[in-house]
Formats: C-alpha cells, sequence, structure tokens
C-alpha cells in the first residue's frame, strides 16, 4: 500500500537541508530504484520552483511500505530528521485514485 510522508521544516534549516541532501536524496533513489515511490519534493516556502534563501517549508513523499509501521519507520529514520531539518512527519496511508 502507498502511505504519504509530509515532514515539516523547522525554522532555518535551510543550511542543514543543503548539507544533508544527499544522504536524504539516497535513501529516495532507493525506493525509485526499487519501484515504491509514487512521488517526493520539497515544498517551496515562497510561490517559486527556486526559492532561493526563503528555503523550503517541508517535504512530501509518496511510497510503497508493507505497512503503516514500515512507512513510519522508514521516515522516523530519514538523515533529515537526524539533522534538525525536519521538526516532524506525518505518515497516513494513501490511496491513489488519479492518474
Amino acid at each position: 500500500m502507498f502511505y504519504m510522508i509530509y515532514s515539516e521544516d523547522a525554522a532555518n534549516s535551510l543550511e542543514n537541508r543543503l548539507a544533508t541532501r544527499p544522504a536524504h536524496l539516497e535513501r529516495l533513489h532507493t525506493l525509485n530504484d526499487a519501484g515504491r515511490l509514487l512521488l517526493a519534493g520539497p515544498l517551496p516556502a515562497i510561490d517559486s520552483n527556486e526559492p532561493g534563501g526563503a528555503g523550503f517549508t517541508g517535504s512530501l513523499v509518496v511510497a510503497e511500505f508493507t505497512s503503516l509501521a514500515d512507512a513510519k519507520s522508514w521516515a522516523d529514520s530519514d538523515p533529515f530528521l537526524a539533522a534538525g531539518v525536519y521538526v516532524q512527519s506525518t505518515v497516513k496511508p494513501f490511496k491513489k485514485v488519479l492518474p
């Protein structure tokens, strides 16, 4: 089943985000290579694909896991959380309808 992981950034965490990004992306590439990633991306703090110094307010990942517990465990081990980029993550089941 798919699960949505909505993670919220700490204030002024852009520098930590950029430094930790390679480790964060590595996990996403692993999910993608396994055919389990539906979508993933950051949430710009301003109405722009390139927010520059304004940074981001969080991220959204929708991926396939065997259970809610597995999805929560994956979210809890995100390098962004360990680095203080994320203050919290919300994990919920997701049912893809369209497209």
